[in-house]
């Protein structure tokens, strides 16, 4: 009777001769592949892409600056696309407000403008009191100068839809094309009473009444990606420096 025979192996991801003979018997499994050419491309990609998007976020003045510092064919064509964009939303931005609504006329001003342009319906409380009402109303006028492409109206929920329950205030309509796109009851699927701009931008991205590439949104994710990065640094140095989170002013 024949007895195995252990074979003494070196560690059998080695790239060894011994291993090399092992492997060609079939005694030990061929080494995988080694993963540095697969990370190389990775990061290789990686950099091609940051370069090709390094300006998506840039105004005309900096991407003016730039061409002084590098005469590159590439950057005067993006500049001329910036600048062609930016021609386009000019000429499509013929909102620019928020527009106060009454019942009568909610089927023109909303549903039929909705055939040409994105239209945002923001139900309010009839109550001061509501936090979350106020706060979407502050956001609203923000965003109908920045996006004068997309159109921002308000009503009182109550005069609009008889009956409507106040604790279902604010509400957020999204109208495109005569119908319904999005109904957003409360502030409760944002952040509630820390609902942020960036918060309903993203919501304008989701529904397509802005594109995730426009220059607009690219810059305000720079700015949160600034202030984050900033929060992030100025935690560390209190850390560092043994500082308390907790402020003791009282």
């Amino acid at each position: 009777m024949d007895l195995p025979v252990n074979v003494p192996t070196d560690d059998p991801s080695a790239d060894t001769e011994w291993n090399d003979i092992l492997r060609k018997h079939g005694i030990i499994p061929e080494r995988p592949p080694s993963p540095t050419p697969i990370i190389e491309e990775a990061l290789a990609k990686a950099r091609r892409e940051a370069h090709a998007n390094r300006l998506e976020d840039k105004s005309l003045e900096e991407l003016g600056e730039l061409e002084d510092e590098d005469d590159d064919e590439f950057l005067q064509k993006y500049r001329t696309q910036r600048i062609a964009e930016l021609s386009t939303i000019s000429t499509a931005s013929i909102f620019n407000q928020v527009y106060p609504l009454q019942k009568p006329d909610y089927s023109r001003d909303v549903t039929e403008a909705s055939g040409k342009a994105f239209v945002l319906v923001h139900l309010t409380s009839s109550l001061g009191t509501n936090v979350e009402s106020k706060l979407l109303t502050e956001l609203w006028r923000g965003l109908a100068a920045k996006f004068g492409d997309v159109k921002f109206c308000e009503i009182r929920a109550d005069l609009c839809i008889e009956g409507y329950p106040e604790r279902n205030t604010p509400t957020i309509l999204v109208y495109k094309d005569g119908d319904i796109k999005r109904q957003i009851v409360t502030l409760r699927d944002f952040k509630g009473e820390r609902t942020s701009f960036k918060d309903v931008e993203d919501l304008l991205v989701d529904v397509g009444a802005v594109a995730s590439n426009d220059f607009r949104i690219l810059r305000s994710n720079q700015s949160v990606d600034n202030l984050e990065s900033a929060l992030r640094v100025g935690n560390s140095s209190r850390t560092a420096l043994g500082v308390d989170n907790d402020d003791d002013w009282d």
